[in-house]
């Protein structure tokens, strides 16, 4: 079994991604785990991650992104087939009301058990919630880029995506952790649980 997780590198002028931190600190506490850092740019994100598919070959693929603002760790429910950029991203591109794949489904639900995930950070005494919006920026495509990649070339590959706070409001080992409660979980659990979930907005 191998597993992908990714994280983005970082963008607008900060000086690091969490997202980018925390998986490559998970990927290298595993030997099941490789970690690849994706670029912040609209262009350039979903070759690198097809990529890293094709050069590790996983069997499965968590990548990560930072949503500021949220309190906790946010695996997310469901990406859609729309970018529009409020801001430029590291290439200065900025796209407005474009799809991710022309002529592609209106979204994609993730394959990952979300609600279980969700539940087992909060075992381990971390906040998650499920997410049922993972915007319309660079993280949302590269979702969507990934369960399209999915139904279209890898149909043997589960995948998802999970949005991560800012160090400011959880410290990099505990996002690391959740990481790998999400990995964890995805690989031991078929079926997600069927109880609801909490959404952190």
């Amino acid at each position: 079994m191998t597993v992908l997780l990714t994280g983005f590198a970082p963008f607008d002028g900060a000086a690091s991604n969490p997202s980018w931190q925390a998986a490559s600190l998970a990927a290298a506490r595993r030997t099941d785990t490789v970690a690849a850092e994706l670029p912040c740019e609209f262009d350039a994100s979903l070759p690198a991650l097809r990529a890293a598919i094709l050069a590790h070959r996983p069997e499965l693929v968590v990548c990560a992104g930072l949503a500021g603002g949220r309190e906790g760790v946010t695996p997310e429910r469901v990406a859609i087939n729309l970018i529009d950029a409020r801001i430029p991203d590291n290439a200065g591109a900025q796209p407005v009301d474009v799809p991710v794949v022309p002529d592609g489904p209106s979204a994609y639900f993730t394959t990952l058990p979300v609600k279980a995930t969700v539940a087992a950070i909060e075992s381990a005494g971390l906040p998650a919630a499920v997410s049922y919006t993972a915007g319309t920026y660079v993280c949302n495509q590269v979702f969507y880029g990934l369960m399209h990649l999915i139904a279209t070339e890898f149909p043997a590959l589960r995948g998802g995506f999970v949005h991560v706070p800012e160090e400011s409001r959880m410290p990099l080992g505990s996002i690391a952790r959740a990481l790998e409660i999400v990995v964890d979980t995805a690989l031991t659990v078929d079926e997600d649980v069927t109880t609801s979930a909490g959404t952190l907005h």
